[in-house]
């Protein structure tokens, strides 16, 4: 496996885009923290700038350099959750322009999946991670459902557990106040 971190290392320094097994679904990512890169994601997808993107982390330390403060419940939720959760954060920082909601916020997931965790922990920085499949299509459950336009467009594609079948996505909760807004479960 270290010729797999190596190689996609030097694909997302490089500002590229990669296809890659998550803790939910099969994503394409980059470094979140890159502008261009982002942007080629959003060709790829065929997507709206408009529309932000999750990005993934590997701990809760580095999340703190991403957003401005992590709030009560968010830890709490964080500190319980079993299964993949993302949570949509006020004041994102550090991260390309292109990633962040007009609104400031950020959608961010802590990686639970021991590939995810240490791809991002040799990285050094967050990754995008968006479905891979075309804006509006149907989020692919395997790597033989996604698009072949998809895996002609992306920079690399890793080669791990291609035989796997995603369970689903992440939920997505927003918080506001004491509030927990479900947006996707």
């Amino acid at each position: 496996m270290y010729k797999t971190f190596r190689n996609v290392n030097l694909i997302l320094k490089e500002g590229k885009t990669l296809l890659y097994p998550t803790d939910t679904v099969w994503g394409i990512g980059c470094d979140a923290t890159n502008e261009r890169a982002v942007k080629k994601i959003y060709q790829i997808k065929k997507r709206e700038e408009s529309k932000s993107l999750i990005i993934l982390v590997d701990s809760l330390e580095m999340l703190l350099n991403y957003v401005e403060k992590i709030p009560k419940k968010a830890k709490e939720i964080l500190q319980t959750s079993s299964s993949p959760t993302t949570i949509i954060y006020q004041g994102a920082k550090n991260l390309a322009k292109n990633t962040i909601a007009s609104d400031g916020t950020i959608a961010i997931r802590i990686v639970q999946d021991p590939f995810c965790q240490e791809l991002i922990k040799q990285f050094g920085k967050p990754l995008v991670s968006t479905s891979a499949n075309i804006s509006g299509n149907p989020t692919p459950k395997s790597f033989s459902e996604i698009d072949q336009s998809i895996l002609n467009t992306v920079d690399y594609v890793v080669n791990l557990r291609q035989n796997e079948i995603a369970e689903k996505s992440s939920t997505i909760l927003k918080i506001e106040g004491n509030d927990v807004i479900v947006l996707r479960e």
